[in-house]
C-alpha cells in the first residue's frame, strides 16, 4: 500500500525543530500529517506501526559507503549490503566509486541503479569517480556521471594529488551542482604507513602514518574550495589538526565540510596493543588511551586496520568536539567489507577497513547521547538532514508534508551484543564483535514500506 500511520512514537525532526510525541502518516510514499492522535478516520486502512517507548525519525543517511559492486561480489554485493544497511535502520546509502571497474563512467553507473531498483529495499545512491579509473591523473566525464544520475563526485579510497587537476574537478562540480566528497591523504608523507605514527607505531614496530598527512590535504581543500567556490566535503576526519582546520574555514564561510566515523570517535590506537577490544562499553564514554588501560601483549588485531587510522586520545577528542560543535556536520560508517582470507594475514598485508552499517547507530548514541555530548535531536540531524543538504535531496531527511516517507524507528535505550556472525551483509571484519552496546535500530521504512523489522 505504500501506506502507514505510526502511533505514539517520539517524533524527533532536526530539518523542522520537532520534537515530541506524535503520530506521523505516510500516504502512498509521502508524509501526509504529522502530529498527535491524528485521526481514525484519515487512516482506518492504514495499516499501524505501534512506536510508543521509541523514537520514529527521518530516514537515516549513510553517505559514506562500500557496496563493491561491480567487481567484487566476494566481499559484499548490492543486495547483502543493503540488507545490512537496513538492519542498522538505514533508508539510504550512497555508494563510493572504487570499484572494479570504478564508477567513472555513465554504464556503471546505470548498472548500479538497475541492480539497486531489483535488489534493494532501501535507496541507494551513487557517487561518481572524480577522475578515470580513480587514478588521478585525469578527469572522468563529470557532466555524463551528472546525467546518468550521480549525486556526488569522490575518488574514495584514493586521493587526487596533482592540486590543478583538483581545482579543475571543483571547477566542473560547481558548473554541475555537485558536491566533490574527498578522502584527505598526501602520499607523500604517508608512503607505506599502516597505522597512527606515535608512541603504539613504534613499540609495535609498525610503520607509522602521520596525522599531518590527513591535514595537509584537508588544507589544500579548504583553499581551493576557497578559490573555486565549490562544496567539498571532506571524509572520514580523524585527526584534531584537521577539525581545527575546518573549523576555521566554516567561521569564514568557506564552502568545506567534513564528516567523522564511529570508529574513530570510540576507538584508538592503543586498540592494536590489545587493550580497547576488551573493554566494556555500557553507554558510559570510553576514555580511550586512559592512564591504566596499558596492554598486557599485543594483539596486531588487522580489524583495527583502517584509513585513515585509528587515532591518539587527543585526536579522538577532538573528533568528538568538533561533533558536538557542529563543525563536523556527519555521521558515516565508511562500510569497508572484506573477505575472512584478506584480514587473516600480517598486519601489514592486510586490506584497510572494516564493516560498520549495523554498530554505527548504537555506537553513535553511546560515545555521544549517552555521553551527554549531543542531544538526541542533534546527533539525529547528522544523520538526516545534514547529508540531505549536502547531497541536494530535499525530499529526505525530513518529515515535512510531501516529502519521502522514509522512516528510522530506534530504541536508544536497548542493551544488546554485537555478533558479526548475525549480520545481513557478507563480511564479518569488524573490531566491535563481543561489544555490549546501547541503542538499536527496531525499523527501517521506506516509501511508506517497511524494509527492515527487528526486535
Amino acid at each position: 500500500m505504500n501506506s502507514m500511520l505510526l502511533t505514539g512514537g517520539r517524533v524527533i525532526d532536526p530539518a523542522n525543530g520537532f520534537d515530541g510525541v506524535a503520530d506521523v502518516l505516510v500516504v502512498q510514499g509521502k508524509i501526509a500529517a504529522l502530529g498527535p492522535n491524528l485521526a481514525p478516520s484519515s487512516s482506518e486502512k492504514v495499516p499501524r506501526f505501534e512506536a510508543k517507548g521509541l523514537v520514529v525519525c527521518p530516514g537515516l543517511i549513510d553517505l559514506h559507503a562500500h557496496l563493491r559492486e561491480p567487481g567484487q561480489s566476494a566481499k559484499e554485493t548490492i543486495a547483502t549490503g543493503t540488507a545490512s544497511a537496513a538492519q542498522g535502520g538505514f533508508t539510504s546509502v550512497v555508494c563510493m566509486p572504487n570499484t572494479s571497474p570504478a564508477i567513472d563512467n555513465a554504464g556503471t553507473v546505470a548498472f548500479i541503479r538497475e541492480r539497486a531498483e531489483r535488489e534493494s529495499k532501501i535507496n541507494v545512491f551513487v557517487a561518481g569517480a572524480i577522475t578515470k579509473n580513480i587514478a588521478g591523473e585525469e578527469l572522468a566525464p563529470i557532466g555524463s556521471l551528472k546525467s546518468a544520475g550521480v549525486i556526488a563526485i569522490s575518488d574514495d579510497g584514493h586521493c587526487v594529488q596533482n592540486n590543478d587537476l583538483m581545482r579543475r574537478a571543483l571547477e566542473y562540480a560547481r558548473m554541475f551542482d555537485l558536491p566533490v566528497m574527498d578522502h584527505c591523504q598526501d602520499y607523500s608523507i604517508v608512503t607505506d604507513g599502516v597505522m597512527h605514527e606515535g608512541y603504539w607505531s613504534a613499540a609495535l614496530g609498525l610503520r607509522g602514518w602521520p596525522a599531518s598527512g590527513e591535514e595537509l590535504i584537508v588544507s589544500r581543500n579548504i583553499l581551493l574550495a576557497e578559490l573555486t567556490g565549490a562544496h567539498v566535503h571532506c571524509q572520514h576526519i580523524s585527526a584534531a589538526g584537521s577539525v581545527q582546520l575546518l573549523r576555521e574555514a566554516r567561521k569564514r564561510k568557506i564552502p568545506v565540510s567534513g564528516e567523522a566515523c564511529p570508529h574513530h570517535f570510540t576507538l584508538t590506537d592503543t586498540g592494536l596493543a590489545g587493550s580497547e577490544k576488551f573493554w566494556k562499553t555500557d553507554g558510559r564514554d570510553i576514555m580511550a588511551g586512559a592512564p591504566g588501560t596499558r596492554p598486557r601483549w599485543p594483539s596486531y588485531d588487522t580489524n583495527f586496520k583502517m584509513n585513515p587510522p585509528l587515532r591518539c586520545a587527543a585526536d579522538r577528542a577532538a573528533v568528538i568536539e568538533g561533533l558536538a560543535d557542529g563543525t563536523l556536520e556527519i555521521i558515516s560508517s565508511d562500510h569497508a567489507p572484506h573477505c575472512g582470507y584478506e584480514k587473516e594475514v600480517e598486519f601489514d598485508q592486510a586490506p584497510f577497513g572494516i564493516i560498520g552499517f549495523e554498530t554505527e547507530l548504537a555506537l553513535s548514541l553511546m560515545q555521544l547521547y549517552h555521553s551527554k555530548k549531543l542531544s538526541l535531536p542533534d546527533l539525529v540531524a547528522k544523520f538526516t538532514v545534514a547529508p540531505a543538504r549536502l547531497l541536494r535531496l530535499p525530499g529526505k531527511g525530513n518529515l515535512s508534508v510531501g516529502a519521502d516517507g522514509d522512516l528510522t524507528v530506534f530504541d536508544p535505550a536497548q542493551e544488546w551484543i554485537y555478533d558479526p556472525g548475525t549480520s545481513a551483509g557478507k563480511s564479518r571484519n569488524s573490531p566491535f564483535a563481543g561489544w555490549a552496546m546501547k541503542g538499536k535500530a527496531r525499523a527501517a521504512i521506506v516509501n511508506g514500506t517497511i524494509a527492515w523489522q527487528g526486535n
